[in-house]
């Protein structure tokens, strides 16, 4: 019995150790959920797993799916006017009616705690269409302790069962102020990546490309490339790009970024998440014509993704819908009539 004890007491302090002391009351509570847009902060979540066993360092391998030789992948995430499984099948349905064709890529959100892939996860992976699953995260030091391996694990497996090429975005936006509280460090979200991705590796899901893909604005400023887990762990380089209230040009907010992917040219890039929210439906379309006039300048970006969402942030609406929204849905759609962003999905 003693022994057990001191084995216990053992383990214990080791992870207090690690996390810092103190911190690790407040640690195991911080939490992430998806904060899908430009600025919403994560909600606290809690996962039930005690495992603390480190994976093993192995090679990090993942295929995912192929880049399009020429020209880039159109997709979207559509949020659904009813969160169920039909639902989402229903809005992204709905969003090819009034663009006029599939799309290549669907984009889909998961909680930390959520298991995925999920039904709707798996039926557009059968319907032909690339999918690119944004996975929220968790507090990085905590990922660290090995608090979570259990659920990593099983996650890992889950994908390595479904056997589909997909697109995997671990904890989106790292760079965004508002998400110091969870990220803790640039060498803190490296540490986390890199814990996860070695769990996925040992057990053989390298049927996901891992997708890493911090915010567009003031990428510098927030010392976006201090994010990097570095060549060998990253197979698509991604950022998000919205105009921001001064309606800054995509060509602008992606500038920065974009000058740190072309230091990085043999990664593809995709969009991972870009609109415009302006009122004035002329300054969106505006802005969507020439976001798109932009892209096509730039032969490393393979794939962009829209955000189609009306919601709500702080008592205040934000419109980032095409639907019924007349100038930029026409953008939108003559920019998806384009051969080059209608390259086959392999």
């Amino acid at each position: 019995m003693d022994n057990n004890r001191n084995r216990v007491t053992a383990v214990v302090a080791a992870v207090v150790l690690l996390l810092g002391g103190g911190a690790l009351a407040v640690a195991l509570t911080r939490g992430g959920s998806p904060a899908p847009g430009p600025s919403q902060s994560p909600t606290p979540t809690q996962s039930t797993s005690t495992t603390v066993t480190a994976p093993t360092h192995t090679p990090s391998v993942a295929r995912g799916p192929e880049p399009p030789a020429s020209g880039a992948w159109l997709g979207a995430w559509v949020k659904p006017d009813v969160p169920t499984q039909v639902g989402r099948l229903d809005a992204v349905a709905s969003f090819e009616t009034d663009i006029g064709r599939p799309l290549s890529l669907v984009h889909t959100f998961h909680k930390w705690t959520d298991t995925f892939p999920s039904e709707a996860d798996t039926a557009f992976a059968t319907q032909g269409r690339q999918v690119m699953i944004s996975w929220a995260g968790e507090d990085t030091r905590v990922i660290q302790s090995g608090h979570y391996d259990a659920q990593i694990r099983a996650e890992a497996e889950a994908i390595k069962a479904w056997d589909v090429p997909i697109l995997l975005r671990f904890r989106w936006e790292m760079n965004r102020p508002n998400l110091g509280a969870l990220v803790w460090s640039p060498a803190d979200y490296v540490a986390a990546w890199k814990h996860v991705r070695a769990i996925f590796t040992e057990v053989g899901a390298t049927n996901a490309a891992w997708v890493w893909c911090p915010i567009a604005t003031n990428f510098n400023a927030t010392n976006g490339a201090a994010f990097y887990p570095g060549d060998d762990q990253v197979e698509w380089l991604c950022t998000d790009v919205y105009p921001g209230p001064t309606h800054d040009a995509f060509s602008t907010v992606s500038a920065e970024f974009l000058a740190f992917a072309a230091s990085h040219p043999k990664k593809p890039v995709i969009i991972g998440e870009f609109g415009s929210e302006n009122k004035v439906s002329a300054l969106r379309s505006e802005w969507l014509t020439a976001a798109f006039d932009f892209v096509k300048t730039q032969p490393q970006i393979k794939a962009l993704v829209y955000f189609d969402a009306l919601r709500e942030e702080n008592g205040v609406q934000r419109d980032f819908t095409l639907q019924g929204s007349g100038g930029p849905l026409a953008a939108f759609k003559a920019a998806a009539a384009l051969p080059y962003f209608n390259p086959p999905v392999q």
